[in-house]
């Protein structure tokens, strides 16, 4: 009989989170990087923080160093975690970047090669190989489904972005599934936010681009907290009603950038929004000693803080000004 994990179990790792808390990056060092004059400062202090391998430069090449940093952090977290499957929601939405990958390339008659990522519960070398060979019975979670969904529309309609949207529904259901299997509420908590998100950010786009109720129906996700139905009236509603649906929630701010999207404003403010809210369920674990919480928030600072690298150094890159940067950046940082 396997013995049942209690918090005390945690004591150890969460205690050693708390102290890589301290390793993140904070206000005053984006400050540095957004006030840096030239590349070879913003090198030179990224040097400083421990990212040595990140190049602005080489959008491709400084992504290939943050997965790396990921993976790093990934199996650092796994060897001390007393159970590592907390840590599958987090390496789930590869396992489904690489399906795509695998299924688009398999229809185009290419090599889905450097598309693919070594972050999944499955190596990419396996994924690969089994939906190549047809042998898909011991993929991880629902991905066995997954596929077979995403290649049959493939192959009927020849549609990506109608493949991408069964397997993204099924993404979803995959992240639920192994949350509702560890038990911890406040990992179903973290996955149910995030499906909101995305509803949202689907209620919003397809109401700019003119969609219909009918055609939302089809591309929502089951599973979260906000009830689909009244999302569906404010869309036959055209709008009218959403930040008053949203008040309750944690998405109250994101729901308001997106009424004001809704009225001809940019979608940079709402996304920044949409990100923020699951930042802000994340701070609750601060005020939580031990257990998965900080094991499992310490994991989501990390991706907000490559999130906010990318958008600094791509930003510097670009010549935008600093304050637009900064405007842009997601919250999460100290």
């Amino acid at each position: 009989m396997t013995k049942k994990i209690k918090d005390v179990d945690y004591l150890g790792i969460s205690a050693r989170v708390r102290a890589m808390e301290n390793d993140l990056l904070t206000t005053e060092q984006f400050d540095q990087l957004l006030g840096a004059k030239s590349d070879p400062e913003v090198e030179k202090l990224l040097q400083s923080f421990g990212y040595e391998q990140l190049d602005p430069a080489h959008p491709d090449a400084m992504d290939a160093a943050l997965e790396q940093d990921r993976a790093r952090v990934l199996e650092d977290l796994g060897a001390g975690i007393p159970d590592a499957g907390f840590l599958d929601v987090f390496k789930i939405k590869y396992d489904y970047h690489n399906v795509k990958a695998v299924l688009k390339a398999e229809a185009m008659e290419t090599d889905a090669g450097e598309m693919l990522s070594e972050l999944g519960r499955v190596s990419a070398t396996e994924l690969e190989e089994a939906l190549q060979s047809g042998e898909t019975a011991n993929l991880p979670g629902l991905l066995e489904e997954a596929a077979a969904e995403g290649r049959e529309i493939l192959s009927a309609t020849r549609d990506p972005q109608l493949a991408d949207a069964a397997l993204d529904r099924w993404y979803f259901r995959d992240m639920l599934q192994t949350a509702d299997k560890t038990g911890s509420e406040f990992l179903r908590g973290y996955v149910r936010v995030q499906l909101d998100c995305a509803n949202l950010r689907t209620l919003v786009r397809t109401l700019r681009m003119g969609k219909n109720a009918d055609f939302l129906r089809g591309v929502l996700f089951a599973g979260g907290d906000v009830d689909e139905g009244e999302i569906l009236r404010v869309s036959a509603n055209g709008g009218n009603g959403l930040a008053e649906l949203y008040a309750p929630t944690a998405l109250a701010a994101a729901a308001e950038a997106g009424a004001e999207a809704l009225r001809g404003g940019h979608l940079t403010e709402f996304e920044k929004r949409c990100d923020d809210a699951v930042s802000a369920y994340l701070e609750a674990a601060r005020l939580i000693p031990f257990g998965e919480a900080p094991v499992l928030s310490y994991l989501a600072m990390r991706e907000t803080e490559y999130m906010n690298l990318r958008i600094v150094l791509l930003g510097h890159a670009a010549g935008i000004p600093a304050d637009v940067i900064r405007s842009r950046l997601r919250a999460g940082y100290q």
